[in-house]
């Protein structure tokens, strides 16, 4: 029963990160932080699909957590392997977002608001899709620093250097997609513990 419930929180929470990318992001060549926010500048600066991106962005640090944390590798090998094929599969989805968004202000704030709560969902199973985030998990934990600070500081570096190396992405908007996002997640968050 462990395991069939472990599989619907990661599917559902994958789902949720994958429409938030796919319906909202994409259409407006929009940023989030993380290792979403890493494969996103590579699907737009070379068109490799964004969930094979984060997940080649995760290996090396999955590596590391492989020897030092090993901990943090299980709980986030699953979400990120479940999370990037449904990121892929569903990427037709930008094509009918294309269509019935109507501006990178919604798509921001709805797409951060609908990876929040993938994200939330998973995390309230000690499940992560990985990235960026588990480093800033293992840094903070070597560092003894507060692993929030951590991953902003980390989302801020990503959506700036997005912002300069692609032409089309709103920096301010591509901010406001990391704010709901992280509001969204710690709402979520809040509500379980």
């Amino acid at each position: 029963m462990y395991f069939f419930n472990k599989t619907l929180i990661i599917l559902i929470g994958s789902i949720f990160i994958a429409l938030g990318i796919n319906f909202f992001l994409v259409p407006f060549h929009l940023l989030d932080g993380g290792g979403i926010g890493l494969g996103l500048i590579i699907h737009y600066l070379v068109e490799v699909k964004v969930g094979i991106a984060i997940l080649c962005i995760s290996v090396p640090i999955f590596l590391l957590a492989w020897f030092y944390y090993r901990p943090f590798f299980y709980n986030g090998i699953h979400g990120l392997l479940v999370s990037s094929v449904v990121i892929d599969f569903l990427y037709p989805l930008h094509i009918v977002g294309e269509k019935f968004i109507s501006s990178g202000l919604v798509g921001a704030i709805c797409g951060g608001l609908l990876i929040g709560v993938g994200v939330g969902i998973m995390l309230r199973s000690s499940i992560t899709i990985g990235g960026t985030d588990l480093l800033a998990q293992m840094l903070a934990r070597r560092l003894h620093i507060n692993p929030g600070l951590c991953i902003l500081s980390i989302d801020v570096v990503i959506v700036s250097v997005g912002s300069i190396l692609v032409e089309a992405v709103s920096f301010i908007y591509s901010c406001i997609t990391v704010i709901s996002v992280g509001i969204t997640t710690s709402f979520i968050l809040k509500k379980h513990y």
